[in-house]
């Protein structure tokens, strides 16, 4: 893994964990939520990262320019529960350089 990022992901029952993922594998946050095992199994991504379930919404807590939403995402948002401002879906949001230090939490289980 040439080029990791550091991100810190708050799981559901609220605990921390630091991971590095990596830049040069095209994964999204969700497969990488699902890399690490920071949901139980059928949890998150439940579509495949299609944005047609947002069970991988979360919440982005940093201050990073992440890609605008496109229109499935906002339309799955708008049908989604526990929905905030700075609500995403993980599986629109591949990782890159830029993502150092992003700091996430996974929303609830709807």
């Amino acid at each position: 893994m040439d080029q990791d990022v550091n991100i810190t992901i708050l799981d559901r029952n609220g605990v921390s964990h630091n991971i590095d993922a990596p830049t040069d594998m095209a994964m999204n946050l969700m497969e990488v939520i699902r890399s690490y095992e920071l949901a139980p199994e059928g949890t998150i991504g439940t579509c495949g990262g299609m944005a047609m379930c947002a069970s991988c919404q979360c919440y982005i807590l940093s201050n990073h320019d992440l890609p605008s939403k496109q229109d499935e995402e906002e339309a799955m948002l708008s049908e989604a529960f526990y929905v905030k401002e700075n609500s995403r879906l993980g599986c629109q949001i591949q990782i890159n350089p830029e993502m150092e230090g992003l700091k996430i939490e996974i929303a609830p289980e709807s």
